[in-house]
C-alpha cells in the first residue's frame, strides 16, 4: 500500500507551503479539510488566510519561523472557518522542513515545509467560565505530542494576544530592526540591543557571547548584573554551559523557571541562582549557517516563552547576528585600513629645514578605507628636498598596492639624486611594467580582469632648495600647485604638463622652475580636496582658492585644517604626517594635501619680501611660459584700480619677455613687484637675462612688426631703465595705480 492511500484511508492530508513564493500545496484530503473541492489544489497566501480562523493564522506564521530558526518541528491546533467566519472543524497541522532535518535556518528564505493535517476533535476547555463567543476567540491548546523531538506548539492556557499587542511587537521589531542597521561598530550594536524594551515582557539583564575558535567569550553585556559574563570568560565549546550548547547546536535553549534550569544545567546553575532571574532564553547568532555566538536574556518574572514570544526573541537574535557580522566585516577594514595606511607613511614627522610644512590624509567614503592618494617628503642627496603628492586611479586594495609600490620605487629613483624629469619617467615605465606583470601568473580569465583594469597614477614632483626658495616641478596629469602670497593673493602657476604615470613608458617631463618668496605658502593637493562635497572640478578649484585667501593662519597645521574644514566639513580623524581619517558620508574620494612655507620671519630686512612678489624663471626652450608669465601678472593685479594699467603692464611684459627669449641665448626671470596702498600702488616688472647688449630705439615703419618695445613703455611705463648686473642686464618698467597714462601727461 501507497503512503498517500494510507494517509487517505486515516483522513490525513498533506500540506506543502513554500514560503519564498507563498503558495501552499494540498493533496485532496487536506483540500477537503479546508473547505474546499477533494481534489489537489495550490493556494495563495491570501487565499490559505481567510480558511483559518485570523488568531490561529498569525500564530501559524510565528510557529513556522521558529522551525527554521530553532530547527523544531511545528506542531498547532487550528480553526477551519466559514466565509462567515463560524468554525467549520478542528484541524491539527504538523510540520517540518522539507529536507526532513531540524537543523536550523539562518533566515526564511527557500524556506519549505511539509506537513500532515488531520481533522481534531474540539478540545474540552478549562475555563467554563468564558461565553461561547469568548471560547470562540481563544486560543487552542493542542495535546503534548510524544518523543523527543523539538515542537513549538501553539499554547492554550495563555491570555490571548492583542492586536494592540500585536501591531506594538510589530513595530518593535522594526524600529530595532532599523536602529541595529543604522550601528556603525560592534559597541553600537550591544548599546542597541541593552536598550532593547520589549512590549509584553521586560528583560533584566542581557548578554552577548561570541565564538572564538574552540571558546565561548562574553562580548558585551547591560543590566544590573553586567559583569556576570566575567564569571564564564573562555568558556569551552563542548561546555554545557546553556550559551556554549547553544552557539555549538545552532538551536535555542528557553528556560521558564529555576526549576527548569536546575534540571536540565545542574552545573551552571550555582553560578546563576545569585542573580535572582526566573526565567532565560539563549538563542543562537546565525550567519549564513554558521553560528557566531549566543545571546542571554534573563528576566526577573516567569516567562512563558509562547511562540509569538519567542518569534519576537529569534527575529532581533538574527538582527543582532547580522549586525555584529556587519560591524565586524567593517571594523575588520577599517583596521586593515588603518594599518596599510599607515605603512604606507613615513612613521616621523617629515621636515624641510628653514621652511615649514604641514601634511594630511584624509581617505573617505564607504567600504574598505583605503585608496591611491599618497604624499612624501624626500631628502636629496644634494641636500635639497623633495615634495611628492601623488593619486592612483580607484579607491580599493589594488590601488592602494600599487601606490605602496610606486611610492617605494619614486623614493628610490628620487635617492639616487636623478632630476624631477628623470624622477617621474623612471616612474612612469616602473608602472607600465608593474602592470604589464600583473598578468604574467594569471589564469586566461584574470589576466583579462587585469587588462581591464589598467590603472594609471598622476603625480607632482617638487624638488625645493631652502637656501633659494627655487622650486623645480615635474608635473604627471596632476593639479597644478597653488601659491599664497604674504597679503593673501593666490596664485595658480601654470606648470608644464606630462601625462599621467602609467600611460607612456617612454614619455618625457618637462620641469618648470617657479621661485617661493619668503612668507609665501606652496599649497599641492589632489583632486579630491577639489571635488570634496561632490563639487564639479572649476567650482571646487574656484572654492579652494577663496579658501587659501581667506584664511590669514600663521600657522600651515592650522590652514591645513581649515582648508580641508571648508572644502569637506569638520574631519572627523585626520593624519598629521602619519595618522589616517575618515568621515562617514557619501561616496568621495580621498584626500591629500601638502603645505609648504617659506619662513620671512628671520629673514635680514633686504630679503624681506614686499606686499606681493613673484618670480618667474623662463626657460630659453620654453617660449609657452610667456603665456604663463602674462597670466600670473594679471592674478597679481586681480584688485588693480584701472584695467587699461593691467592690460598695458600686462602687454609692456610680454614684450620684454619675446625680447628677452629672441635675442639672447640664455634664459630670463621675471620678478614683479606690487607695493604700497590700495589706490596708489607701483608695480615694478624686471625682466633679467645674461646678455649685455642694450636695446636701442629703432624707427619702425607703419607696416614693421618689430622694433615698438621702447616705444610702447615710453607710452604705457610711468617710468623704464636699463641696470646692467653682474652678468646681463635687468629691464624694468613702473605703473603707478590711477595716475594719468605718460601719453595724457
Amino acid at each position: 500500500m501507497r503512503i498517500e492511500d494510507m494517509l487517505a484511508a486515516t483522513r490525513t492530508g498533506l500540506w506543502r507551503w513554500d514560503n519564498d513564493t507563498g503558495l501552499s500545496t494540498l493533496d485532496a484530503t487536506a483540500a477537503r479539510l479546508l473547505g474546499l473541492p477533494p481534489e489537489p489544489t495550490t493556494l495563495r497566501e491570501d487565499d490559505l488566510r481567510i480558511r483559518f480562523h485570523p488568531i490561529d493564522y498569525a500564530e501559524l506564521h510565528n510557529i513556522s519561523a521558529l522551525v527554521a530558526t530553532e530547527g523544531t518541528i511545528a506542531q498547532v491546533l487550528m480553526r477551519v472557518v466559514a466565509e462567515d467566519g463560524s468554525v467549520v472543524r478542528y484541524v491539527r497541522i504538523r510540520m517540518a522542513p522539507a529536507d526532513q532535518s531540524v537543523e536550523p535556518e539562518p533566515d526564511l528564505r527557500g524556506l519549505v515545509l511539509y506537513g500532515l493535517i488531520a481533522e481534531a476533535s474540539r478540545p474540552v476547555r478549562e475555563h467554563p467560565e468564558l461565553s461561547p463567543e469568548e471560547a470562540e476567540a481563544a486560543p487552542l491548546e493542542p495535546p503534548e505530542p510524544a518523543g523527543e523531538t523539538p515542537t513549538v506548539r501553539s499554547p492554550g492556557a495563555q491570555t490571548p494576544i492583542s492586536e494592540d499587542l500585536r501591531r506594538s511587537r510589530e513595530t518593535f521589531l522594526m524600529e530595532a530592526g532599523m536602529a541595529l542597521a543604522a550601528a556603525q561598530t560592534t559597541t553600537e550594536v550591544l548599546r542597541v540591543a541593552g536598550e532593547l524594551s520589549m512590549p509584553g515582557f521586560s528583560p533584566s539583564d542581557l548578554a552577548v557571547f561570541g565564538v572564538r575558535g574552540d571558546r565561548l567569550v562574553p562580548i558585551g553585556a547591560y543590566g544590573p548584573h553586567s559583569g556576570a559574563e566575567r564569571l564564564f570568560q573562555d568558556i569551552p565549546m563542548d561546555s554545557e554551559y546553556p550559551a556554549a550548547v547553544v552557539a555549538r547546536t545552532g538551536r535555542a535553549v528557553y528556560l521558564s523557571s529555576p526549576d527548569e534550569y536546575r534540571r536540565r544545567f545542574a552545573a551552571a546553575w550555582s553560578f546563576i541562582e545569585t542573580y535572582g532571574n526566573r526565567a532565560w532564553a539563549y538563542l543562537p547568532l546565525m550567519v549564513g549557517g554558521r553560528s557566531i555566538g549566543s545571546w542571554l536574556v534573563a528576566f526577573r518574572e516567569p516567562v512563558a516563552f509562547t511562540p509569538d514570544e519567542r518569534y519576537v526573541l529569534t527575529t532581533v537574535a538574527r538582527m543582532l547576528a547580522q549586525s555584529l557580522s556587519r560591524v565586524y566585516v567593517q571594523e575588520s577594514k577599517r583596521e586593515l585600513a588603518d594599518s596599510l595606511q599607515r605603512t604606507m607613511r613615513t612613521g616621523r614627522r617629515p621636515t624641510v629645514p628653514g621652511m615649514r610644512l604641514a601634511g594630511r590624509y584624509m581617505p573617505v567614503g564607504g567600504g574598505l578605507q583605503v585608496g591611491g592618494d599618497w604624499y612624501d617628503v624626500i631628502a636629496l642627496p644634494s641636500g635639497r628636498t623633495a615634495l611628492v603628492i601623488g593619486d592612483v586611479q580607484g579607491h580599493d586594495v589594488r590601488a592602494a598596492g600599487i601606490m605602496t609600490q610606486l611610492r617605494i620605487a619614486l623614493r628610490a629613483y628620487a635617492s639616487e639624486g636623478h632630476r624631477p624629469d628623470a624622477v617621474l619617467s623612471r616612474t612612469s615605465r616602473f608602472l607600465s611594467e608593474l602592470l604589464e606583470d600583473d598578468g604574467a601568473y594569471l589564469s586566461e580569465e584574470e589576466t583579462k580582469d587585469v587588462e581591464d583594469d589598467h590603472r594609471f597614477a598622476t603625480c607632482l614632483y617638487v624638488e625645493v632648495d631652502p637656501a633659494t626658495g627655487t622650486l623645480d616641478i615635474a608635473r604627471a596629469g596632476h593639479p597644478d600647485p597653488v601659491v599664497r602670497l604674504t597679503d593673501g593673493t593666490v596664485l595658480t602657476p601654470s606648470v608644464a604638463p606630462g601625462p599621467p604615470l602609467g600611460v607612456d613608458a617612454d614619455t618625457d617631463y618637462p620641469v618648470t622652475r617657479l621661485v617661493l618668496e619668503r612668507g609665501q605658502t606652496l599649497l599641492l593637493c589632489t583632486d579630491g580636496l577639489v571635488e570634496a562635497g561632490g563639487l564639479d572640478y572649476e567650482t571646487g578649484w574656484e572654492r579652494l582658492l577663496r579658501a587659501l585667501a581667506s584664511y590669514s593662519e600663521s600657522s600651515l597645521e592650522a590652514l591645513a585644517d581649515a582648508l580641508i574644514r571648508t572644502m569637506h566639513g569638520p574631519p572627523k580623524r585626520h593624519m598629521t604626517g602619519t595618522g589616517v581619517g575618515r568621515r562617514p558620508g557619501v561616496h568621495e574620494d580621498d584626500i591629500a594635501l601638502l603645505l609648504l612655507g617659506r619662513d620671512g620671519a628671520t629673514a635680514p630686512p633686504r630679503w624681506r619680501a614686499p606686499s606681493r612678489r613673484v618670480v618667474i624663471p623662463v626657460g630659453q626652450d620654453e617660449p609657452a611660459r610667456i603665456a604663463d608669465a602674462r597670466h600670473q601678472l594679471r592674478e597679481l593685479l586681480y584688485d588693480w584700480a584701472v584695467e587699461d594699467q593691467v592690460e598695458g603692464a600686462v602687454l609692456l611684459l610680454s614684450e620684454l619677455l619675446t625680447n628677452a627669449l629672441v635675442h639672447t641665448d640664455g634664459d630670463a626671470t621675471v620678478v614683479a613687484e606690487l607695493t604700497g596702498e590700495h589706490g596708489s600702488r607701483r608695480l615694478r616688472v624686471e625682466v633679467a637675462d645674461r646678455s649685455d647688449e642694450l636695446p636701442h630705439r629703432r624707427n619702425p615703419g607703419e607696416l614693421a612688426s618689430r622694433g615698438r618695445g621702447l616705444l610702447l613703455m615710453e607710452m604705457v611705463a610711468h617710468a623704464w631703465g636699463v641696470e646692467p648686473r653682474g652678468e646681463g642686464k635687468s629691464i624694468w618698467f613702473e605703473i603707478h595705480e590711477g595716475a594719468e597714462s605718460p601719453v595724457d601727461a
